[in-house]
């Protein structure tokens, strides 16, 4: 028997739990059906062994690249989605990522939609995952109605003279935007109040729930407060079934505990993820949709974006004992320098190595500059940090699915820009007096970065105004289907050089009020 209801959302992370949270008040009979279930918590979550090397809590599936070669996918099935591991850095789009960006080798397209549409849900946004930070500091930071909702998180003294030493030399370090939970949300925040373990911040689940996360922040309160809300786990929805005429999703199709269950709703929100998406969608091809549901464009899982990211770890001469490092970003580099005219990206400070992390990346070479020293001093000695450059959205780097595997796509563009990015933080080093060795991580979360690193995921069903060139309309609603919404990095154009969760969770609010006007 099929199970009915006003709506369902498949997928609890930033995008589906914001969408679910929106709702809730609403009265509406809700489904958010999650794949996995709730992350244990356990002291495991902060052993470096366990989640960077070991990769215990990324999803147990292989996928194939184009040339053949297997991976595993550095996904997440748990409620709240990749937002468990995530490092809660919630940046707005540059207002200039809105319009066209011209890079070295393509454009970035414009949105159909500008910077003003969302600014509000931004607010919101920070509001919801409880941002920190300080307006006025970012030399790129896009216009905002009002201030971050909760003052910075202070830096520590190393970090501090860091910062001192980069605005001496002309830059605009700024305090990172984090949504964390923190003992004292009034008056100067320092890493001391912060109520998690402090240097397990990214790509670690916290133990004590002091991230964040889509669970803590919008799923388990939704839940708590309306009883109209049921969240279904272990539920992993094969394929979505339409109606006589192809136009409205009228069958969920949920195999759980090794028995296939169906539920249908007025709506049916999409929300697993940009590259989980885009497979349901394939996966539930049939006569009236036979390249996959949605898809008369030919869009669907095409466009595929992820950043160009590099972890680099900064071997010092002298011990870094910060134990919070998470708090600088420079963007001062992000639309172009004085030796290069196109966009370079965004540098921000990651969490802390651990020897365990060093030491499975297995790289001899690293051990040339300091040849006796053990990882675990290695790690005392590192100052980390991540850099991100945007990807330009290109149709042929896709995901598929050929009924069997999963192929994930991708053909690298020009990584110039972002070699010159890693060239601009030597000098930003060596200017502050740090003279470091840097050494590139490829390990992220049990994975490498260019393939298996799937963070940062966003473009296989871009929303647009012309059903021939994108999957969506301008709320997200699929062009095809009257019914069916996606709530994820999906819809994204281009994905500039900034982390994308808060502009899912804005986005997410965004078509949530939406879908709300359908409800009434």
């Amino acid at each position: 028997m099929t199970q009915h209801y006003d709506v369902i959302i498949i997928g609890s992370g930033p995008g589906g739990a914001s969408v679910a949270y929106r709702l809730a008040p609403t009265g509406k009979r809700i489904l958010l059906i999650e794949r996995g279930d709730y992350l244990p918590r356990s002291r495991a979550n902060w052993d470096s062994q366990t989640v960077f090397v070991d990769g215990a809590y990324q999803a147990d599936e292989t996928w194939y690249g184009k040339n053949g070669e297997t991976f595993h996918p550095g996904l997440h099935y748990y409620v709240g989605g990749n937002s468990k591991v995530y490092g809660a850095a919630l940046f707005r789009l540059r207002e200039r990522d809105f319009g066209e960006v011209q890079h070295k080798d393509g454009v970035s397209p414009a949105w159909p939609l500008k910077y003003e549409v969302f600014e509000p849900y931004y607010g919101e946004a920070e509001r919801l995952f409880h941002v920190h930070g300080q307006r006025g500091e970012d030399p790129n930071e896009p216009p905002s109605s009002g201030p971050f909702p909760y003052p910075p998180v202070s830096h520590e003294p190393r970090i501090q003279t860091l910062q001192d030493s980069l605005a001496r030399g002309g830059l605009h370090p700024f305090h990172l935007p984090l949504g964390i939970l923190l003992d004292e949300e009034h008056g100067k925040v320092t890493p001391t109040s912060i109520c998690i373990r402090c240097d397990a911040f990214d790509g670690f689940p916290c133990l004590l729930n002091g991230k964040a996360d889509a669970q803590v922040m919008c799923v388990d309160p939704a839940l708590k407060l309306h009883p109209n809300l049921t969240l279904l786990t272990n539920g992993y929805v094969s394929r979505l079934g339409t109606d006589a005429k192809g136009s409205k999703v009228k069958d969920v199709a949920v195999t759980r505990h090794g028995s296939e269950e169906h539920y249908s709703a007025d709506i049916v929100v999409v929300a697993c993820g940009a590259l989980s998406s885009a497979l349901l969608l394939l996966r539930s091809a049939n006569d009236d949709h036979p390249d996959g549901l949605a898809n008369g464009s030919g869009q669907v899982g095409r466009n595929y974006m992820r950043h160009n990211q590099s972890i680099l770890m900064a071997l010092m001469r002298e011990p870094n004992d910060t134990v919070f490092q998470k708090t600088l970003a420079i963007s001062d580099f992000y639309f172009g320098s004085d030796d290069w005219e196109y966009p370079l990206g965004l540098i921000q400070m990651c969490a802390t190595s651990h020897g365990a992390q060093i030491r499975g990346e297995a790289l001899p070479s690293w051990l040339e500059w300091m040849p006796k020293m053990p990882f675990d001093e290695m790690a005392r000695h590192s100052m980390d940090f991540w850099l991100s450059s945007e990807d330009i959205p290109r149709p042929e780097n896709r995901i598929r699915y050929d009924g069997e595997r999963v192929v994930l796509d991708i053909t690298e563009g020009d990584m110039e820009a972002h070699h010159r990015l890693k060239k601009k933080l030597e000098q930003i080093l060596s200017s502050a007096g740090a003279h470091p060795v840097l050494l590139e991580r490829s390990l992220y979360l049990g994975n490498d970065i260019p393939i298996g690193g799937t963070a940062h995921q966003a473009g296989t069903a871009r929303f647009g105004t012309d059903p021939a060139n994108s999957v969506l309309d301008l709320d997200c609603k699929a062009h095809q289907l009257d019914n069916l919404y996606i709530a994820d990095a999906s819809f994204f154009p281009s994905i500039g050089a900034v982390n994308p969760t808060l502009t899912i969770i804005a986005n997410a609010l965004r078509v949530a009020d939406r879908i709300k006007e359908r409800l009434k």
